[in-house]
């Protein structure tokens, strides 16, 4: 599964956020891509980042297994398949990637 960003490194760590734990990537609503951090994609394309609805089945990509998963598997805090964990933080912009 493709994930777009800004100096991406293998598991979709981006120049915006880049530690151990910053390796899930979000769908824009609108173009229905996946993306490193909303940073990344409002440098890349030429409408803002609009979060995913809660219609959308895989709003998230785990940057190491590059497996999609739904809402409430990435809210666990770590990927359900290879159980990689994300950032605690992304928590702070849940309003960013999700309506």
């Amino acid at each position: 599964m493709d994930c777009f960003g800004l100096d991406l490194d293998k598991e979709t760590r981006c120049r915006h956020y880049h530690t151990a734990r910053d390796i899930a990537a979000l769908k824009c609503q609108t173009c229905q891509k996946y993306y490193a951090c909303y940073i990344c994609h409002d440098s890349l394309e030429s409408h803002s980042f609009k979060a995913s609805s809660k219609a959308e089945a895989y709003p998230v990509l785990c940057g190491a297994c590059r497996k999609v998963m739904s809402r409430l598997a990435y809210e666990k805090g770590y990927c359900p398949y290879c159980s990689k964990p994300f950032n605690p933080k992304c928590s702070a912009h849940k309003a960013i990637y999700f309506s």
